[in-house]
């Protein structure tokens, strides 16, 4: 029986994932998406799915991008770990932003008000598939309109789930957090521990 791997590849390009991987102490191998795939399309929403559907939906998808990828390369064996984040309001899924405007209209909506982010993590390790859920509360003080200007004015929250970064400035705004900070940030440290514990990382 050949001996378990003892790293991961990461299939995202995301330098804050990469970062809570090493505060685990996890060995990590970067697994992004060859020239000329479309992992953005990935992300779309379907109808009126629930932000939980969604984000399960997107995660497993991302897991079978990558799980190609690997096959296509011929990289040798190692788990497989995918990620995938999601701002709700109710049942709005708040995704990135494509625009200033854009992001200055979801930040006046999570303005006073309490907000989930949901993160699903999903593991493949041959043929085997385990996934995991973090759901946290964040609560957003009121903002101005300057400090909505403001903040989009920095490009922070360009390219972020939600139009914000919980490590970022906004922070200063953020009154209550509720579950898993590192969730938040994109990748839940506890149940990403527990899944790669069952792949069988020592960590």
């Amino acid at each position: 029986m050949p001996a378990a791997a003892d790293f991961v590849y990461l299939a995202s390009q995301s330098p804050r994932r990469a970062q809570l991987l090493e505060q685990l102490g996890v060995r990590y191998r970067r697994l992004v998406a060859d020239h000329g795939e479309d992992t953005e399309a990935l992300e779309a929403i379907r109808g009126r799915e629930s932000p939980v559907a969604y984000v399960k939906r997107v995660t497993r998808l991302k897991l079978d991008a990558a799980t190609e990828r690997a096959e296509r390369q011929g990289l040798a064996p190692a788990p497989i770990l995918c990620s995938d984040t999601t701002v709700a309001l109710g049942r709005s899924i708040l995704g990135k932003p494509e625009s200033p405007a854009e992001a200055a209209r979801m930040l006046r909506e999570l303005s006073g008000a309490t907000h989930r982010v949901l993160t699903a993590v999903a593991v493949q390790q041959g043929r085997r598939r385990m996934e995991a859920l973090s759901i946290s509360r964040v609560t957003f003080a009121p903002m101005t309109n300057a400090q909505i200007k403001s903040y989009v004015a920095s490009g922070e929250p360009m390219g972020k789930a939600g139009a914000y970064a919980v490590q970022g400035r906004v922070a200063m705004y953020i009154s209550h957090i509720s579950g898993s900070y590192s969730g938040i940030m994109g990748l839940p440290l506890h149940e990403t521990a527990w899944l790669l514990r069952a792949a069988g990382l020592k960590i």
